[in-house]
Formats: structure tokens, sequence, C-alpha cells
């Protein structure tokens, strides 16, 4: 099996910066994204990378803040047929500390019926979806690490001029990272190069 060659990529400037397969290109340089938003796609396979700085919600606590996330992006993208497949308890990541404070990390993976961009519910793919919660409760903020796997392409879609419509062939069996690699690798590279950035 191939193996991805893979790059530690600068995001937000160079403030923060994530490993992953260079496969995965910035889709700012195809659409617009959002300032509090990082976007990196594979249009070969349709699969999706986000990194998104959010105020923090103190609402939510941290036990269930991966859940209440997925949950959220779930309902904003207008989702049919959620559920979660698996979440992480709290885990802390000691090379990513602010002063003293380490940052509290949660998982969770779910799988929901989605549409792209305007497209209807009549050209929904089922799509995996591994989201990962950093709380960075001493600057206020919530980053999330989003990945996307489409698992089966609507005819509809308009990812099926690319990819092809049906079951999608397994990223392994393509000579690819699995997607679910890719994210564990994206959460474990994850750092802050200044923290200015959060404007603490």
């Amino acid at each position: 099996m191939a193996e991805d060659a893979c790059s530690e990529h600068p995001l937000f400037g160079v403030a923060i910066s994530m490993t992953f397969p260079l496969r995965f290109q910035d889709l700012s340089n195809v659409r617009e994204v959002p300032d509090h938003q990082e976007a990196f796609v594979d249009p070969s396979r349709d699969e999706s990378l986000f990194v998104e700085l959010l105020e923090f919600k103190k609402e939510v606590a941290d036990e269930g803040s991966a859940v209440w996330f997925l949950q959220d992006l779930a309902r904003e993208q207008d989702a049919e047929g959620g559920m979660l497949i698996e979440q992480s308890g709290v885990l802390e990541v000691p090379g990513l500390c602010y002063r003293s404070m380490p940052v509290v990390v949660t998982s969770a993976v779910g799988q929901m019926a989605i549409s792209k961009g305007r497209q209807g519910r009549e050209a929904q793919n089922i799509v995996r979806v591994y989201l990962a919660n950093l709380r960075l409760v001493e600057v206020g903020t919530d980053i999330l690490i989003t990945a996307y796997e489409p698992l089966v392409i609507n005819p509809l879609s308009e990812s099926a001029g690319t990819v092809g419509a049906g079951v999608v062939v397994p990223a392994e069996h393509s000579g690819h990272m699995p997607i679910a690699e890719v994210f564990k690798l994206c959460v474990s590279s994850f750092k802050v190069h200044d923290w200015s950035l959060f404007n603490p």
C-alpha cells in the first residue's frame, strides 16, 4: 500500500500548524473561506479538513463538547439520519499548553446525510464526520478540527462528476492514508506558535 506524503502546514498565517497529507489542497484557492476557518480538500476523493476558531461555549461541558459541536454541525447543515458512532472522554494534550494550563480535547465520530453547497436534500451524500474540540479556556476559544469522509455519493451531487456515484472506494484501497488516520495526525500534531492570535 502506498503512503501519502505528509507535511506540516501553517494555518492562520503562521500562528498555528498541523500535519496532514499533501494531497489536501487549500480550499481558499478555489472559493472564499471565512476568516475564522481554514479548509483543505482532496478533490479526487471529496475528502475535506476544516479548522475553525470559535468563541468559547461556556454553557457546554468539556466531556460532551465534541458531541455537542457534532450535533450543532448536523443542524447547521440540515443533515438527515445523523448518528453518533463513537466519542472520546476528556483528553489532555501535554504538548499544547497556554501558560501552565493544558488544553482539553474531546472527539466524536458521526455519520449523516448532507448536501454540498446549495444543493437540496435530493442530492445528499452519506458522510462520516470526525470532529475534535480543543478547548482553550484561558483565551476564550473553542477550536474545531473536522474531517469529512464520503461513504456514498448521490448521483445528483456535484461530487459525482469527479468521484463517481455510489459507494466510495476506501482510501486504503486507493493507496491513501484513511481519513481516520489523517484526522488523528491532525489532532496529535496541532501546535499554537503565536498565542496573540486569540488576543488573550
